[in-house]
């Protein structure tokens, strides 16, 4: 959940620590993401929904990462990268999706450009240096396309009416 609403990368997700946490502001501060740049992400009501119950039924541990596995031999321990991976090609043959972490970062970028998010808002969240990668995760929509053109077209025949009436009047 992390991962899609947050725009997390899975090696973000696995080294996230309990401090990172700003469960009252709704944020979590990303340190050292990819190029050792920190940067900050907002917690959507579902994750942040999901990651209430999880810390709930997270086993009273000193290990500060978030996410620990609770199986096997290495029970209690932080859950590793490929840990997280695994799991998700679990549940995506389980349910016979393709989707990987990584997918799950350009989905979020993706809704939140065709929810009319500002490109360089999604750069940020995301934690981009080049707007040309945002660009390359965040997919328009028809719908986006469709819905722009109706509104662009608005304005430009309203332009076009008033510019008319005003040509008329002073005729």
């Amino acid at each position: 959940m992390l991962m899609l609403r947050c725009g997390l990368r899975v090696e973000e997700v696995a080294h996230l620590r309990l401090k990172d946490l700003d469960l009252a502001q709704r944020r979590i501060l990303v340190r050292q993401g990819k190029g050792n740049k920190d940067r900050v992400v907002y917690v959507s009501n579902d994750a942040d929904g999901a990651l209430m119950e999880y810390l709930k039924s997270r086993s009273a541990s000193k290990i500060q990462e978030i996410f620990l596995v609770n199986k096997g031999t290495c029970r209690g321990m932080p859950i590793s990268v490929r840990g997280i991976q695994k799991r998700m090609e679990y549940y995506a043959r389980k349910t016979g999706l393709e989707v990987s972490c990584h997918q799950l970062r350009h989905t979020m970028a993706t809704q939140l450009l065709n929810a009319d998010a500002d490109l360089v808002t999604i750069q940020d969240l995301l934690g981009h240096t080049r707007i040309k990668t945002t660009q390359r995760y965040a997919k328009i929509s028809n719908i986006k396309v469709q819905r722009d053109y109706y509104k662009a077209m608005e304005v430009i025949l309203q332009k076009t009416i008033t510019k008319n009436l005003t040509h008329l009047s002073v005729s």
